[in-house]
C-alpha cells in the first residue's frame, strides 16, 4: 500500500511547496480538497475545469515528484435545508466528479449529507434513536425522498466520469457505520462506497478491522484515512460517547482525536494495514491530522513514522512454503 496525506494541513505553503514537503516526507500521495469544509488551498477547481494546460500542469507538477492524487476531498453537506450551503456543496461535488474524470483521479471523497425533519426544516436534523416514533418517520422520509434519490443522480453522474465516491463514515451524518454504507451502495450505485476513517468508528463502539472486513468484502472500500482516537473513559462515565462539548475542551472530552499511534497501539494499526490487504483494499493510507495537543508538524511527522512501521508496501510473494 501507498501512504499519503490529506494537505489540507499545509494550507501555509502553495501547491509546489506542499507537494515537495510530502515528497521529502517520504510519502507517495496526497488527497487534495477542492472546496466544501476542507477549502481549495491546492486545487482552484474552475481554473482547471476550463483551462487544459494549467490541467496538464497540474498534473504534472504531481508527478514529476513521482507522487499520485489519491483523491480530490469536497465534504459538505448538499442535502441540509440551508439552500446556499446545499447549492454550494452539490456544485462542487459535480466540478469535483469532472475534474476527477478528466485527471484520472480514481476517488472523490465526500460526506452523505443530513436533511432537515421536513420539507420547511431550517436545519439539518440526524436522528440517532428509533424511540419516540418521530425520530424513526424522520430518517424513513430523510432515506425516502433526499438521500436515495440524490445519491442515485450523484452515483449516475460518478460512474459516467469513471470515478469513485468515499463517502466518509461520520457522525451527524446519515451515512455513518458499515451498515447505512451498505444500505446506500444497494439502493444507488456500486459507485458509491466509503472513504474509511477509523477515527470516527472507535468512538461509536465500531472495531475498525471488523468494519474493514465487513466492507471490504462488499468491494466498499473505496478510499482511507489515517487518524486515531483517544477515548477518556473517565470522561466517558460523565457524558457519555454522544459529547456535545467543543473540541477545545480536551481536559474534559469522552474523546479525542490523535495523531496515527496516539489513541491505539501500533498492533491495532499494524492489524487494519493487513486487513485492508486481505480484504482487497491495497490503494492509498492517507493521514489527517486534527490532534488537538500537538502540533502539525509533530503530529504529521509521528503518523509518518508509525504508519511506515507497520505499512505493507510491497506486493505478496507466492506461498512458497506451502
Amino acid at each position: 500500500m501507498k501512504l499519503g496525506v490529506f494537505t489540507v494541513l499545509f494550507a501555509d505553503k502553495n501547491f509546489e511547496e506542499m507537494l515537495d514537503h510530502v515528497k521529502t516526507s517520504g510519502l507517495d500521495a496526497v488527497e487534495i480538497g477542492t472546496g466544501g469544509y476542507p477549502g481549495d488551498t491546492h486545487c482552484k477547481i474552475d481554473e482547471l475545469l476550463h483551462d487544459a494546460s494549467k490541467r496538464e500542469a497540474y498534473v504534472k507538477a504531481v508527478e514529476d515528484r513521482g507522487l499520485t492524487i489519491s483523491a480530490f476531498s469536497c465534504h459538505g453537506n448538499p442535502l441540509t435545508p440551508d439552500k446556499a450551503f446545499a447549492n454550494e456543496s452539490d456544485e462542487i461535488l459535480r466540478k469535483t466528479i469532472e475534474l476527477a474524470g478528466l485527471t484520472g483521479v480514481p476517488v472523490v471523497n465526500c460526506f452523505s449529507g443530513t436533511p432537515g425533519d421536513q420539507e420547511n426544516a431550517k436545519a439539518p436534523n440526524w436522528p440517532v434513536a428509533p424511540w419516540p416514533n418521530e425520530y424513526a418517520e424522520v430518517l424513513d422520509w430523510q432515506w425516502k425522498e433526499k438521500l436515495v434519490p440524490y445519491w442515485k443522480e450523484i452515483g449516475e453522474l460518478a460512474e459516467n466520469h469513471n470515478v469513485k465516491i468515499g463517502i466518509e463514515l461520520h457522525a451527524g451524518f446519515l451515512v455513518h457505520t458499515p451498515y447505512t454504507m451498505l444500505k446506500l451502495r444497494e439502493e444507488t450505485s456500486p459507485a458509491i462506497g466509503a472513504n474509511l476513517d477509523p477515527s470516527h468508528l472507535w468512538w461509536q463502539g465500531i472495531d475498525p478491522v471488523a468494519a474493514i472486513k465487513i466492507l471490504g468484502k462488499e468491494g466498499a472500500l473505496h478510499h482511507f484515512h489515517a487518524k486515531d482516537t483517544y477515548i477518556d473513559q473517565d470522561n466517558v462515565n460523565m457524558y457519555g460517547l454522544t459529547d456535545m462539548q467543543p473540541y477545545g475542551n480536551i481536559q474534559t472530552r469522552a474523546w479525542n482525536f490523535r495523531s496515527v499511534g496516539c489513541g491505539h497501539s501500533l498492533e491495532e494499526w499494524s492489524n487494519m494495514i493487513s486487513a485492508l490487504r486481505t480484504y482487497g483494499y491495497d490503494y492509498v493510507v492517507s493521514i489527517e491530522h486534527e490532534d488537538p495537543i500537538m502540533s502539525i508538524n509533530e503530529g504529521f511527522s509521528r503518523a509518518v513514522d508509525n504508519l511506515k512501521a507497520v505499512n505493507i508496501k510491497e506486493s505478496p510473494t507466492e506461498m512458497w512454503w506451502a
